[in-house]
């Protein structure tokens, strides 16, 4: 048996025999549903209790889908038990959509409630900026905010049951009751006004009608204008649900390649 100097030697030469004798285990700080990651039976599994369905559509496509939905989030934070759509996630995705080259058409899917003015408005100049044809379709709803990003498109879709409401500009929070605060509150509407102008078939006046109109709204002034309505006034294009918006964003796509074979 060797001789030790010293305890110490002693005990690290026993902690180091001890070590190599016991059998590893796994560590408990890491769950075991993290090694079964690529079990295939666990994403099925996965794939039920997310979406309620055990496939999910695969498909190339040359257009992109982008979603609007609940509340457009803007500077402020919104309660977690909201719906929320977050302008800076949606303004990378429509710069990807721009740069890509598979993508050859962008179909914006509007069911809002509208939210912040100047989120909105930033969506909106997106939309409008871009070089690829865009096609948006309003379900449900494209109120307040979600009137421009509604209009922002190359042509515009809304379904007969749909509705937007066009109320004037609301703040919140503190107000200082002073003329500077009015001209801000009105210089802000007239950049919506012009935006929705410039992008539509409406008239700047009926749009103001509609905006400031009393007695339709039980709590605010304003109208909330139904899918057919919304395409008399020429807010919108066209009456029509996903396969017309697909069509006409097909056909769009089909004319800006035949303007490049000329271009060429």
């Amino acid at each position: 048996m060797p001789t030790y100097k010293n305890t110490d030697s002693l005990y690290r030469r026993l902690l180091q025999s001890d070590q190599q004798e016991q059998p590893q285990t796994p560590d408990p700080a890491i769950p075991e549903e993290e090694a079964l990651t690529d079990d295939p039976k666990k994403r099925l599994l996965d794939t039920i209790t997310q979406l309620g369905q055990t496939n999910v559509p695969q498909l190339e496509s040359n257009i992109y889908c982008l979603s609007i939905i609940g509340q457009i989030e803007g500077h402020i934070q919104l309660p977690p038990q909201n719906k929320t759509t977050k302008y800076e996630h949606l303004i990378p995705q429509l710069v990807a959509a721009e740069q890509n080259h598979k993508i050859e058409g962008i179909l914006v899917i509007l069911n809002t409630v509208g939210g912040d003015v100047e989120a909105g408005l930033a969506i909106a100049e997106m939309v409008a900026s871009m070089s690829k044809p865009v096609v948006t379709l309003v379900l449900g709803g494209g109120h307040s905010i979600g009137v421009p990003i509604a209009v922002a498109g190359d042509y515009s879709f809304i379904t007969e049951t749909a509705t937007m409401t066009i109320h004037p500009i609301r703040l919140t929070g503190l107000v200082i009751g002073v003329p500077q605060t009015f001209e801000y509150i009105d210089k802000m509407q007239d950049r919506v006004v012009q935006f929705i102008t410039r992008h539509s078939k409406i008239t700047e006046q009926q749009f103001k009608d509609l905006m400031l109109r009393t007695g339709e709204l039980s709590r605010d002034i304003g109208t909330n204008v139904v899918g057919a309505d919304a395409v008399k006034f020429g807010l919108i294009s066209e009456l029509g649900g996903l396969g017309k918006a697909l069509n006409k964003l097909n056909e769009l796509i089909e004319k800006a390649r035949n303007e490049e074979k000329m271009l060429q």
